[in-house]
């Protein structure tokens, strides 16, 4: 483990308990700087009170160099006020450390895949579709940060009815008729067939493009219909029969809510389902030397976790090498009007839009700003608005503002050592900064981005409070507060980039 003060106290703490220590932070600062309920969690384990055990502790941790103060309140919570060589030498590493404070938590790096949005090449990226990708991408950038070898990539089904009827709309645009019922439609229908060709590598180009603006880079793009080629070499390894003339996997046996077919009766074509392309696919990644591959889907796909896992056990690997991560709808609203979205009629919220609209930063904030098993709905003249209304503009100008006082300060020389008595505000900034590892390894091992935006806001909250009670430039205190913003300055641009949301030097 990297740079980690909170959890070197937790360690030391530990030592002292006999037990493992989990220290939080009081709301109320009357009650100390750090706080644990070990003595509660340990007393019917040792038969003893919760008080004595807490008192024991407190006046251990008084020996450590680290604790100025310690008491026991209530039924054996112990209250811990901290030296300001703690708060020292926490400042420290995080400056020793710059952008990678936080990083390398991995215990067990691994090589791992996420593969996200793998939306269908028939229109360009929707909202909905962009928060697969914020979310994947996010997780990618948290999992990479950890210490994880992290690759990207797009699955997209080139092949099958919806891209015909695609096809077929396009071709009737052409021909100067109205697309089938069932078929596409919009303006980008209708410049598709402005085009010759095939429309969908031009899909495929604009899909790219879009999702490059929206700073998702792809390592590699896998094609249905090339994996399908390769269903003839897997399937006499799965455990299949034959039901109405259709194949069938005995996935319920290997822990699926029930069987699925492989292979399409010849009175439905006898062809591949999408489910026969999964197997290829998930066998391809797993080859390729992935220890872990995560795919990112929607809700209406809760059923291929458990499928996913069941083809792994059918052939031989590991279930656990597979995750699924799924994530809700999108809502837009303008003027308290909900958009409707749907690809086929047109009147769909496309990403571009979305980001000419509201900007690129403030599209993959508000994409990953909740837990993916939330519904969202996303105020679009909220994500517009360039005021501190808009909580990615308040985070991003706490660090513009700080890149304001660091162009100021010159050459001006920065220090980590803390004043013999710190400020309330000063102490409570550095806290929130030694949270930040923590968090961040939490956070991908949860895979939970959502994580990072609400503690942006935090650290955004702890600096205006610093900032608004105490000078930095011209103070007594300028070189240690100096070293303070610093640290500041960057664990905001590390937690924005982690989302995929810029850091700007001014606003």
């Amino acid at each position: 483990m990297r740079a980690n003060a909170v959890a070197r106290l937790e360690a030391r703490l530990s030592e002292l308990a006999g037990a493992p220590v989990g220290l939080e932070r009081p709301n109320d600062p009357e009650h100390g700087d750090y706080a644990t309920n070990v003595a509660m969690q340990l007393a019917p384990v040792r038969k003893r009170s919760p008080r004595e055990l807490g008192e024991e502790l407190a006046a251990a941790a008084l020996g450590l160099e680290e604790v100025e103060r310690a008491e026991v309140a209530g039924p054996g919570f112990v209250n811990l006020w901290l030296a300001p060589s703690w708060f020292g030498e926490a400042l420290a590493e995080m400056l020793d450390a710059g952008d990678a404070y936080g990083g390398g938590s991995a215990v067990r790096p691994e090589k791992v895949q996420v593969e996200m949005v793998s939306a269908n090449p028939t229109g360009p990226i929707t909202v909905a579709s962009a928060r697969n990708g914020a979310i994947g991408d996010s997780v990618a950038r948290l999992l990479h940060f950890a210490g994880h070898d992290v690759e990207r990539e797009y699955y997209y089904n080139d092949s099958g009815a919806q891209m015909a009827k695609f096809r077929e709309s396009v071709e009737a645009i052409r021909r100067g008729e109205e697309p089938p019922e069932d078929g596409y439609r919009g303006e980008y229908v209708a410049e598709l067939a402005a085009e010759d060709g095939d429309p969908v590598p031009k899909m495929l180009e604009r899909i790219e493009s879009t999702l490059e603006r929206f700073r998702i880079h792809f390592d590699s793009w896998a094609l249905q219909s090339e994996l399908q080629l390769r269903l003839p070499e897997y399937l006499p390894k799965l455990d299949t029969y034959e039901k109405d003339g259709a194949i069938w996997a005995r996935s319920s046996a290997y822990g699926d809510e029930e069987d699925r077919v492989l292979i399409r009766s010849p009175e439905q074509g006898g062809t591949p389902t999408y489910r026969a392309a999964d197997v290829v696919y998930l066998v391809d990644k797993l080859e390729r030397g992935f220890n872990r591959a995560i795919y990112v889907l929607g809700a209406d796909h809760h059923g291929t976790r458990n499928w996913y896992a069941a083809v792994a056990r059918m052939l031989g690997y590991d279930p656990e090498r597979v995750e699924v991560l799924l994530y809700q709808l999108v809502h837009l609203t303008r003027g308290g009007q909900q958009a409707k979205m749907s690809k086929r009629r047109g009147d769909v919220v496309f990403l571009e839009e979305f980001m000419d609209e509201v900007g690129v930063d403030a599209a993959r904030w508000f994409l990953v700003n909740r837990g993916p098993d939330q519904t969202i709905d996303i105020d679009v003249d909220l994500a517009a608005d360039r005021s501190e209304k808009n909580p990615v503009y308040y985070v991003q100008y706490a660090h513009a503002r700080i890149a304001g006082i660091r162009r100021n300060a010159g050459d001006a020389s920065t220090s980590s050592t803390p004043p013999p008595e710190l400020a309330q505000e000063e102490r409570d900034l550095i806290k929130r900064l030694a949270d930040f590892p923590g968090i961040a390894s939490e956070a991908a091992e949860r895979r939970s981005p959502q994580a990072m935006p609400t503690y942006a806001i935090r650290v955004a909250d702890e600096f205006h409070r610093f900032y608004h009670h105490h000078r930095v430039l011209e103070s007594d205190e300028q070189a240690f507060r100096l070293g303070l913003v610093t640290a500041t300055q960057a664990v905001i641009a590390r937690a924005l980039g982690l989302i995929g949301v810029d850091a700007p030097e001014r606003m």
